[in-house]
């Protein structure tokens, strides 16, 4: 097809505009990748600072859950002023349950030796991602300032199993609050990126991968989705997890539900309504009231069957029915 061709179908309507939210959203979505770029640097910087350690034989990472809490961070900065390592001195410098392991730390800090130039570089390394934080709190100061005509929609989603304020505000911002662009709920997933492909020939089913589309909202709904599977007090997405993952695996089990969340949050802006799906009676019910519910429809199935004559009252296991 040559190029002009393309021009003058455009004009008469046979091709339709790609998504483009209004300004507002624009400019929110500016700021929203911007800070999960950042995050994603502080997280590098993070990583450095860790191993900068590593090499210099300090395996403390091994025996706290974080390097940057408060215990590690009183270690740390021990270890960076002095030349003479005390273990007992480091012991001393734990806080809270990671006293428990005072015994541990004299092994952690064994063989421990960093240069002025190793310092110099953590130093650096340090500031850095001390100026990320300064910098990543001024963006949601921003942030919070432009989402304000948007907190309705904010709250609605809120409502969602896994989702956050911080996750709702990177979809608003990915697909703005006006779902005509998108016509249907379908459309919206798949230009997230989060449909299956449908590659079948002579019928064989050839890859269903998803597209790579959606770069920065498919993220947030996957962590979402991660979140949702893991609650407990409501267990509406992490059932159907469950069901689904022991037929297509796991991983493929949180993209479905992903897409469940983006069809939910879908219709919820489009009317306005918070999380209520119309299957959660069926999902989301106590393990008693499900049996109930079982028994109940069994009784009105065979006082059914009993009162058009295809069994007779002698044939009806009344012990099964007093289950």
């Amino acid at each position: 097809m040559q190029p002009w061709w393309i021009g003058d179908l455009f004009r008469m309507g046979l091709v339709p505009g790609s998504f483009v939210p209004d300004k507002n959203i624009r400019i929110l979505r500016e700021f929203t990748r911007y800070r999960c770029k950042l995050v994603a640097m502080r997280a590098s910087e993070k990583n450095r600072f860790q191993n900068a350690f590593t090499v210099c034989n300090l395996t403390l990472d091994a025996v706290l859950s974080s390097m940057f809490g408060v215990s590690a961070t009183n270690i740390l900065d021990y270890l960076m002023k002095t030349d003479n390592i005390d273990p007992a001195y480091c012991a001393s410098l734990l806080r809270g349950r990671a006293k428990r392991k005072a015994d541990k730390i004299a092994d952690a800090v064994e063989g421990f030796a960093m240069t002025d130039a190793q310092k110099t570089k953590v130093n650096i390394i340090q500031s850095h991602f001390t100026t990320i934080d300064r910098l990543i709190a001024t963006l949601d100061c921003e942030i919070s300032r432009l989402v304000a005509p948007y907190e309705s929609q904010i709250a609605l989603l809120c409502s969602i199993p896994g989702v956050d304020r911080d996750t709702a505000i990177t979809i608003v911002s990915e697909i703005g609050t006006d779902m005509t662009h998108f016509s249907s709920s379908k459309r919206l997933c798949r230009w997230a990126g989060l449909t299956p492909g449908n590659n079948e020939s002579a019928g064989k089913k050839k890859s269903v991968r998803i597209t790579r589309a959606g770069v920065y909202l498919k993220p947030a709904l996957v962590q979402a989705a991660h979140a949702a599977v893991k609650s407990t007090s409501q267990p509406y997405y992490r059932n159907k997890f469950e069901r689904i993952s022991n037929r297509r695996g796991k991983k493929r089990a949180i993209i479905a539900i992903a897409r469940m969340i983006l069809t939910a949050v879908f219709h919820m802006i489009s009317n306005g309504e918070y999380f209520n799906p119309c299957d959660l009676a069926n999902v989301d019910v106590p393990d008693s009231i499900r049996k109930s519910r079982l028994m109940h429809s069994v009784r009105s199935a065979v006082d059914f069957l009993l009162a058009l004559g295809v069994v007779s009252s002698d044939n009806v296991c009344l012990s099964a029915l007093a289950l």
